[in-house]
C-alpha cells in the first residue's frame, strides 16, 4: 500500500523508520470494555505493552511492525473498531468534550451519526488535508474555535434541535480561530450543510490546506454564500432508538470518575483494570477524553466507594501532582516524525519544578509548531519551535505561552532552552 493509503487506514510511519502507528478512531471518545479489552491485549502483543491517549479522544497503539498491521486491523475489527480516516485527507474522529453535561444524550448521539456518515465514505477520501469535526454543550473550553466545523446547541423556539455552527479554525503554524458560519441551524440539516463544506473544500483548496487556507482566501462572507446560498436540504430525522446514549448519564457530579494519564502514555495493564472497573461500575463504557484521562460514569446503583477503592487499587489514586494535573502531551520526538523535543521528559520536568503548584494552571505541550496537544487551549502552553545545535548538539527550543483575552494563548516568551523554560515556569 502507498503512503497515502495508509494513512487513510489510520497508520503513520514512526520516527524510527521500521515501525508504524496506529490510531483507533473513537466518536465522542467512547469506547467499551470488551474493546478496551481487546487494545490492551493488542498493546501487549504488539505494542511494547503500551497505548497513547490523543488530545482528540482517539486511542494510539506504537511500535508495529509492517507484519503487526493487518493482524491489528482485523483484531480490532472483531469488537467494532474501525480506523479508517483516523488519518490523511479524510473526516478524522469526531469529538465530544461535553458527556457530562446536561443534553448529553443528544449530543452523543449526533457524534455518532456524524462519524457512521463519513468513516469510511469514499466520496470524502480524497480531501487536501484533515478535516476536523467536533461537537460541544457550550463554548466554555474554546474546542469549538480550532475545528473545521464545530456544533454548539441553539436556542429553539419550534421544538427542535438546532445548533450553532463555527467555522474554519485551526492551530498549527498559522493558528486562526472559527468563525460563527450561521446560527440555528436545524440538527437533520446539519449532514447536507457538512457534505457542501466539504465539497467546496476539496474542490477549492490545494492539498495540503486546510479549510481555514480557503476561508482567508475567499473571505467568510463569499464562503457563507457558497456553503449556505440554498436552502440547506433536511434529511428525515434519525428513527427513535432502545441506544440513544450508550454512556450512562450521571446524576450528580459525585457520579463521574476520573483516571489521570500523565503524559497520555497508558500501560495496557492499566487499561484492562479500567475497563474492568467499567464493566463492573459503569456499565461497561469508558470516555477517553481531550485531556488525556479516562471517565467513566456509574450506572444506576454502582456503589462509588468501591469503584473508587478499585481505581486506587489500579493505580490510579490521584495523589500526586502527576496523578491530577491537566497536562496534554504529545508523542514528541519519542515516537513521532514532526518532533523536536522529548515532550513526556519535559512535562515530568516542569511538574517536579513546581510540584502542587502545577495544579493551579491547565497545561500542555506539543513538540512541533503543529500543536497537536493543543497549547493555544492551555493556561499555560508550551511548543518546542525549532532546534539550535550548541555544546550539547542539537537541542530543542521552547516558545511558553500564557492564556490572555483574546481566543487563543500568545507567546509570551520564545527561543528558550530547557533551563531557561524552566525558569519562566518557577516565574508563573
Amino acid at each position: 500500500m502507498t503512503d497515502k493509503n495508509l494513512r487513510l487506514e489510520g497508520i503513520y510511519p514512526q520516527r524510527q523508520k521500521e515501525f508504524f502507528m496506529q490510531r483507533v478512531k473513537l466518536p465522542a471518545g467512547i469506547i467499551s470494555a470488551d474493546q478496551a479489552l481487546k487494545v490492551a491485549q493488542l498493546a501487549r502483543r504488539h505494542a511494547r505493552g503500551l497505548v497513547h491517549l490523543t488530545t482528540r479522544g482517539s486511542i494510539e497503539l506504537h511500535w508495529l511492525t509492517e507484519a503487526d498491521l493487518p493482524v491489528v486491523a482485523a483484531q480490532l475489527a472483531q469488537v467494532g473498531l474501525y480506523n479508517r480516516g483516523a488519518c490523511g485527507g479524510a473526516v478524522r474522529g469526531v469529538i465530544c468534550g461535553s458527556l457530562s453535561a446536561a443534553g448529553a444524550p443528544a449530543l452523543e448521539a449526533l457524534v455518532r451519526r456524524i462519524h457512521r456518515h463519513f468513516t469510511g465514505n469514499p466520496r470524502f477520501e480524497k480531501l487536501p488535508k484533515k478535516f476536523k469535526i467536533g461537537v460541544e454543550a457550550d463554548t466554555t473550553s474554546k474546542r469549538h474555535l480550532i475545528q473545521d466545523l464545530a456544533f454548539i446547541p441553539a436556542a429553539s423556539d419550534d421544538g427542535r434541535s438546532r445548533y450553532d455552527v463555527y467555522a474554519a479554525g485551526g492551530l498549527g503554524r498559522e493558528p486562526v480561530p472559527g468563525f460563527l458560519l450561521a446560527q440555528g441551524v436545524a440538527e437533520d440539516a446539519l449532514l447536507p450543510l457538512i457534505e457542501r463544506v466539504l465539497v467546496e473544500y476539496e474542490a477549492n483548496t490545494p492539498p495540503p490546506k486546510r479549510l481555514k487556507y480557503l476561508v482567508g482566501q475567499i473571505g467568510q462572507e463569499e464562503f457563507r454564500r457558497r456553503v449556505l446560498g440554498d436552502a440547506l436540504e433536511e434529511l428525515p430525522p434519525p428513527a427513535l432508538t432502545l441506544t440513544g446514549s450508550l454512556v450512562p448519564v450521571p446524576a450528580a457530579d459525585e457520579d463521574r470518575l476520573e483516571a489521570h494519564v500523565f503524559a497520555g502514555e497508558l500501560s495496557a495493564d492499566g487499561l484492562a483494570a479500567l475497563a474492568d472497573i467499567a464493566g463492573r461500575f459503569c456499565g461497561g463504557m469508558l470516555m477517553v477524553t481531550g485531556n488525556q484521562t479516562v471517565v467513566m460514569h456509574l450506572a444506576q446503583g454502582g456503589d462509588r466507594n468501591e469503584a473508587l477503592l478499585a481505581l486506587a487499587q489500579a493505580g490510579f489514586a490521584n495523589e500526586s501532582a502527576a496523578e491530577r494535573v491537566v497536562f496534554r502531551v504529545c508523542p514528541g520526538n519519542h515516537e513521532c516524525i514532526m518532533g523536536l523535543a522529548a515532550t513526556r521528559e519535559v512535562a515530568a520536568a516542569v511538574v517536579a519544578e513546581l510540584g502542587d503548584a502545577a495544579l493551579q494552571l491547565s497545561w500542555a505541550i506539543s513538540g512541533c509548531p503543529n500543536c497537536c496537544a493543543q497549547p493555544q487551549l492551555a493556561q499555560a502552553g508550551i511548543v518546542a519551535s525549532r532546534l539550535v545545535s550548541d555544546q550539547a548538539g542539537r537541542t530543542p527550543r521552547f516558545d511558553l505561552y500564557r492564556a490572555g483575552a483574546g481566543a487563543f494563548a500568545e507567546p509570551v516568551q520564545q527561543g528558550l532552552n530547557l533551563t531557561e523554560l524552566l525558569a519562566e515556569v518557577r516565574k508563573i
